[in-house]
């Protein structure tokens, strides 16, 4: 059974291994230097978004606590990571979330908050914003689409007005605005059944399209939706599962292999267990295959490990690939 297909459901077309292709190719997925700590503080989301690979949602009862918080500062203080990455679920509706970034903020020289932003437009979290740019946090907002509805079709009615006037503020306080170090980045996931078109252009019809509501920002990353969680629900209600599938399977390119983020980040999950990437998180494969806890990493993981695989890694290595 394939590590995608799930007991009770439909499977897709079976793929040729992912290993498999790789060896094809001359080529394995192995670790390089780890420059990146990736912190997954919770599943806990005020969004559910259609294509969340982990499902998150306002029920999520998945959330880091504050000793496995320590868990990890404890880790960033021993072990110098270049960046810090924190993501969800929403960050912000951890309650020890300014206790976890204010830490982090002294272990690294770059750390990363990653937002659905209408999470900071809340009256719990009112001075968040002011707060992430006194420990010089750089946000990387999502957001779908420059189009209403697509936006909202995606991620709940009413998400995208409510992400402008974020996006706003945040422009206001200097974030992703000209001559600012307040960085702004955007992640754009399609809507629908189909791949990301390129990167570039759509960073410039991201740029266009929201300078002529007042808004800017950093840099734009678009990245494929991986076939997991609610997004993978959701290709297999509407019949898109197999030929997605294929179609990511079909445009492998050996050319990122060598840039995937997994190769040189860690990732930790909500209860503090390793994990090579978010997605492997999401089906439980962990880091050198076996139950590792933040708490007893001494040093950055070996050069040369093998990264546990499956087919889910044709949406990294797919086009441009996701690096």
């Amino acid at each position: 059974m394939s590590l995608l297909d799930e007991p009770g459901r439909p499977q897709a077309t079976i793929l040729e291994p992912f290993d498999e292709v790789l060896a094809r190719h001359g080529l394995k997925l192995v670790r390089s230097k780890t420059r990146t700590l990736q912190v997954n503080v919770g599943y806990l989301c005020d969004l559910v978004c259609r294509h969340c690979h982990l499902k998150a949602g306002p029920h999520r009862t998945e959330v880091m606590t504050k000793a496995t918080m320590d868990d990890v500062i404890n880790a960033a203080s021993r072990i110098k990571f270049a960046t810090i990455d924190v993501t969800g679920g929403a960050p912000e509706l951890n309650p020890n979330i300014r206790y976890l970034v204010r830490h982090l903020s002294q272990h690294t020289q770059k750390l990363i908050v990653r937002t659905n932003l209408v999470a900071l437009d809340n009256n719990k979290v009112s001075d968040l914003m002011e707060f992430y740019i006194e420990n010089r946090v750089t946000l990387v907002a999502s957001l779908p689409s420059t189009n209403a509805s697509q936006a909202d079709s995606q991620r709940g009615k009413g998400v995208w007005d409510k992400s402008m006037e974020v996006l706003k503020r945040l422009n206001q306080l200097g974030y992703g605005v000209e001559n600012s170090s307040l960085e702004l980045d955007l992640v754009v996931n399609p809507a629908g059944a189909f791949l990301p078109g390129d990167q570039c252009s759509l960073e410039k019809k991201f740029k266009r399209d929201l300078q002529r509501r007042g808004i800017s920002f950093s840099h734009l990353f678009s990245f494929a939706n991986v076939p997991l969680g609610r997004f993978r629900e959701w290709l297999e209600s509407s019949g898109n599962l197999e030929k997605y599938s294929q179609n990511l399977a079909q445009r492998f390119n050996p050319a990122p292999v060598e840039r995937l983020m997994c190769r040189s980040l860690i990732s930790v999950s909500w209860d503090g267990y390793l994990y090579d990437c978010d997605f492997n998180l999401a089906l439980g494969l962990h880091h050198s295959n076996r139950k590792i806890h933040i708490s007893e990493l001494k040093d950055l993981p070996e050069e040369g490990m093998s990264i546990p695989t499956g087919e889910h890694c044709y949406c990294c290595t797919a086009g441009s690939g996701f690096t």
